[in-house]
């Protein structure tokens, strides 16, 4: 039987606390990626020691937990630099870092809601400029979000949510972009994909979600860079 092609990944999981971000952890170390586990503090990482201790009892590779700030552009580079000499160069990336709040309408959009959720975004863009240099050199580079089908009809009492959604796959759309360019320009086929993941709510779809980012592996760069995949309908 063939190798999973997600088999010895190095996949860094941003906002790994969750519990998309324990299903992640748990659907790619069993099929034998390296996980990166990152968390904002040790404590919220208690659920993922517990996942190491049953990944380790079935002969799985347990993820590596790390503590660092995401939205820290200092503390992103020092983890760039310690899981390279830790664990070596990132083949992929999923971001988990989200939260929603929102009601009220327009004038219920407060700027305490909006800067909460611009960390998503903030997180988002200080990870993957720290890690695109190994997503461009990996044979198989995958950075995913998990954006929101707000995205196409937004609403005003979701107002800042959207913003904040549309923002991040305006740069993950970028970063696709990016990857096509350099391709292109090297002469090369493409091997890197960005790809966007839209949900109604993400409650209940966590495995599905883990599924789907895995499954990246198993399809050429060039059909799914760029790409917006709707999971659990619209």
């Amino acid at each position: 039987m063939p190798e999973n092609p997600v088999a010895g990944r190095v996949v860094l999981l941003a906002g790994a606390t969750s519990l998309s971000g324990l299903a992640a952890a748990r659907v790619l170390a069993s099929a034998g990626a390296r996980v990166v586990a990152i968390g904002r503090d040790s404590a919220r990482l208690d659920s993922l020691r517990v996942l190491n201790d049953r990944l380790t009892e079935t002969g799985s590779p347990a993820a590596r937990l790390e503590v660092c700030d995401v939205t820290d552009e200092a503390a992103v580079q020092e983890l760039t630099q310690h899981v390279h000499s830790a664990i070596g160069r990132v083949d992929g990336i999923l971001h988990l870092v989200g939260g929603w709040r929102g009601g009220g309408g327009l004038a219920g959009q407060s700027e305490d809601d909006y800067r909460f959720l611009e960390r998503s975004f903030t997180a988002l863009r200080v990870v993957s400029r720290a890690f695109d240099p190994d997503l461009r050199a990996s044979d198989a580079g995958r950075l995913a979000i998990v954006s929101s089908t707000a995205v196409a009809r937004p609403l005003a009492g979701g107002a800042n949510y959207a913003a904040v959604k549309a923002a991040s796959e305006a740069w993950t759309r970028a970063v696709a972009q990016g990857y096509a360019k350099s391709a292109r320009d090297a002469g090369e086929p493409l091997r890197a994909a960005a790809v966007i993941f839209r949900v109604k709510a993400l409650e209940g779809l966590e495995q599905t979600l883990a599924a789907a980012y895995a499954g990246l592996w198993a399809q050429d760069a060039d059909g799914i860079n760029d790409s917006v995949i709707t999971l659990g309908g619209a």
